[in-house]
């Protein structure tokens, strides 16, 4: 089965890719529209973005909508983690907002919440995925993009996403837990 992978984000494309290696995922083609991010939850968002990618192209579409929740925060950036500032803005806002938050108060939490549907508008499947970490006070690391250079991942807090490699942050991040989630599911439904 083809499926239209529902992201501009090339990262989110490459990551997905590399979880969803039985799948055939196709791009999202250029003439697709960007539908508005209306729904208050992850879930709602994911569904706004694969009905409008199956019901452009006539195949089912995979979306994933994601973000960081910071305790402190009050949960925000949350659902609006890609839109609430201008990207280059994302760490140096984060940074100032918890300036002077001791390690205690600086938990926080990547979601990712996946929604597999038909031009029809039925769900094939869905699937969740957190992290749980800890902001950093600077951002370290290469790897990753986004909030990765200032999420610390525990136990010990010693490394932001932005170190670890490729492998480990798909064994551990909530994107990779969501894409094993969705795959269970998908092996469930065809049995």
């Amino acid at each position: 089965m083809q499926i239209i992978l529902a992201t501009r984000n090339a990262h989110k494309v490459e990551e997905m890719q590399q979880l969803l290696p039985d799948l055939v995922l196709l791009p999202l083609p250029d003439d697709a529209p960007d539908p508005e991010e209306t729904g208050a939850t992850f879930l709602e968002n994911a569904r706004i973005k694969a009905l409008s990618a199956a019901q452009h192209t006539g195949l089912p579409a995979l979306a994933d909508d994601s973000g960081i929740c910071i305790d402190a925060l009050d949960g925000a950036p949350g659902v609006h983690s890609a839109r609430w500032v201008a990207e280059e803005n994302w760490i140096p806002t984060v940074l100032e907002k918890l300036a002077g938050k001791v390690d205690d108060e600086r938990s926080a939490r990547y979601v990712c919440v996946l929604s597999l549907m038909t031009p029809d508008g039925s769900i094939v499947a869905e699937a969740e995925g957190t992290f749980e970490g800890r902001i950093a006070d600077g951002p370290r690391g290469t790897n990753g993009f986004g909030y990765d250079p200032i999420f610390l991942v525990p136990p010990d807090y010693a490394q932001t996403v932005g170190e670890i490699s490729a492998e480990e942050k798909h064994a551990r991040s909530h994107r990779g837990v969501a894409a094993r989630a969705l795959k269970e599911a998908l092996r469930e439904d065809l049995h």
